[in-house]
């Protein structure tokens, strides 16, 4: 008999693939948009830590023709059909937040769905979980325009409440969420900000 964690990942990953999805994650990133009204058409988006693609697929279907999409991983998703998307090659991590600004100009939205490679250390996995997030948040706060909007994934811990009280000091708005397509058992939990203040 099928476990429900099974069904659970087979449910998403059938969707995905019928709906034409490059993952099942897409439905994280579609579930909070509708909630919080993250993406807008015409917007310009960096989406950090993109591959396998399908937030950066998301985001470009959302912000259509006159909008842009710009995708930063190590390795590149299979989207080279989209006119308005362009594939950064780059290790987060030590990425210039000046130089990026530089090179691909001030956005509307950045989201970042990074991730660490867990160790099944919960402390150790939420540790490197936040300084992804504090890397975002970093490179969000240069490219950010006023009014700007946030979103981040993170991993559940103690420090958690640190990275909230950084974002409310940057943003009007600061909300959690956990989608329904994060497995139960998962410590995954999203950030959501919006209104960027003092720029």
């Amino acid at each position: 008999m099928a476990s429900r964690e099974g069904n659970w990942q087979d449910h998403y990953t059938r969707r995905a693939k019928a709906e034409k999805w490059l993952a099942r994650s897409v439905y994280k990133l579609e579930e909070i948009d509708k909630r919080f009204r993250l993406i807008r058409a015409r917007d310009d988006l960096l989406d950090l830590g993109c591959y396998p693609g399908s937030w950066s697929q998301y985001s470009c279907a959302k912000v259509g023709p006159r909008g842009s999409v710009v995708g930063i991983d190590l390795q590149e998703p299979k989207l080279s059909a989209l006119r308005h998307f362009r594939y950064l090659k780059a290790d987060v991590l030590t990425l210039d937040p000046a130089e990026l600004r530089a090179e691909i100009g001030p956005r509307h939205v950045v989201i970042s769905d990074l991730a660490p490679q867990t160790t099944g250390v919960g402390v150790a996995d939420a540790a490197r979980s936040l300084q992804l997030a504090d890397k975002a948040l970093s490179i969000a706060l240069h490219l950010l325009k006023g009014e700007g909007r946030f979103l981040c994934k993170a991993f559940e811990g103690e420090d958690l409440g640190v990275l909230r009280r950084e974002l409310s000091i940057h943003f009007d708005e600061v909300k959690t969420a956990k989608p329904t397509a994060v497995r139960k058992r998962s410590r995954e939990i999203y950030l959501i900000a919006r209104g960027l203040v003092g720029r």
